[in-house]
């Protein structure tokens, strides 16, 4: 599954303003823009600009998935081990 999403600063459809362009695959290790991270990607809504992601590497007990906007999200990937 591609997503090639444009991420844009303010109203979703305010689309002339795109400040980066973002290719988010599941299972993908991302950073937030905060620092924190490496989290792995579970799913993604690019209709209501959403991911759902858990840390990584996972926990023996489980690791709980939570939800992001896309904006929060920084542009590197990160390889996984």
């Amino acid at each position: 599954m591609t997503n090639d999403l444009i991420l844009t600063q303010g109203s979703r459809c305010d689309q002339l303003t795109a400040r980066s362009v973002l290719t988010l695959h599941q299972g993908d290790c991302i950073r937030l823009l905060s620092g924190e991270g490496p989290f792995q990607v579970i799913g993604i809504d690019d209709n209501h600009d959403r991911c759902w992601i858990r840390q990584w590497p996972l926990n023996p007990h489980g690791s709980p998935v939570f939800e992001v906007p896309l904006e929060q999200i920084s542009n590197t990937k990160i390889e996984r081990d």
